[in-house]
């Protein structure tokens, strides 16, 4: 499976506007053979938007229906973030949508960043489930939920071969895309696909440095500050052989691991 990854600065409170730019982003990736395309968090809106306009932009999932179009007609499954509206709450989600426009997983982020994310959003997102693609299982996770060694351990038990992360990493937290990425793509021995935005957006300034890593580790593709679609692929025997190599699942003693959960 070959994913790409796009970062960029997206549209800005234009929600016409990012389906276009999705439209536009997917069939570019499609010409580039990518079978999967991941984008920033809160691809749709923005980021850092305020609470009134991420209210105002928060979709059911029944207005992902364009997404779904585009995915199917470019038949290439996609993963980005928006603004979810929960009953009368607004969740910071991510979708993966399939190649044949199925919604195959939702996400809500668990672990909300500061006043910047709780302003906007409520930590709605309870579970860290696994879907199937391409033969590959995928879980999703959202920009500060992978700073916790937890919810990326949880998907790797539950047979995670790739996360997707789509997140809006600013400055001065360049320490996360350069060290933290691939370390936990190694610790748990998955690929891992990190989208983040670049430029500012109301004063914040994103790191970019998007990135995709190997379960061994490997930086396999990296943006720089601006703009860019990256690509990698995936190799199942490599993937296999490094398990093999370095069984760092198989080997954890758990039972002694019990006090971590208090």
């Amino acid at each position: 499976m070959k994913i790409a990854l796009y970062q960029g600065p997206g549209k800005i409170n234009d929600i016409e506007a990012a389906w276009a730019h999705l439209a536009e982003r997917a069939a570019c990736a499609k010409t580039g053979g990518a079978d999967l395309l991941v984008l920033p968090e809160m691809y749709l809106s923005g980021y850092n938007i305020g609470a009134e306009a991420a209210r105002s932009a928060a979709l059911v999932q029944t207005g992902l229906a364009p997404a779904r179009r585009i995915a199917e007609a470019n038949s290439i499954a996609l993963v980005f973030g928006y603004p979810e509206l929960v009953g009368e709450q607004v969740a910071n989600a991510a979708a993966l949508i399939g190649p044949d426009g199925t919604l195959l997983l939702n996400y809500r982020k668990t672990h909300l960043f500061g006043a910047l994310d709780r302003d906007m959003f409520k930590a709605i997102g309870q579970e860290f489930a696994v879907a199937e693609l391409h033969g590959h299982k995928i879980g999703l996770l959202i920009c500060y939920d992978i700073e916790f060694p937890e919810p990326a351990r949880a998907l790797a038990l539950a047979g995670a071969d790739l996360l997707l992360i789509p997140t809006a990493q600013m400055q001065p937290y360049t320490q996360v895309a350069r060290h933290l990425i691939p370390t936990r793509a190694y610790e748990n021995q998955l690929y891992i696909a990190y989208a983040n935005h670049s430029g500012s957006d109301d004063g914040l300034d994103y790191v970019g440095l998007s990135s995709i890593c190997g379960p061994d580790g490997a930086v396999l593709a990296a943006a720089g500050l601006g703009e860019e679609l990256i690509y990698a692929t995936l190799d199942k025997p490599h993937h296999a052989k490094v398990r093999e190599t370095d069984p760092l699942l198989r080997d954890r003693r758990p039972e002694l691991y019990a006090s971590l959960i208090r």
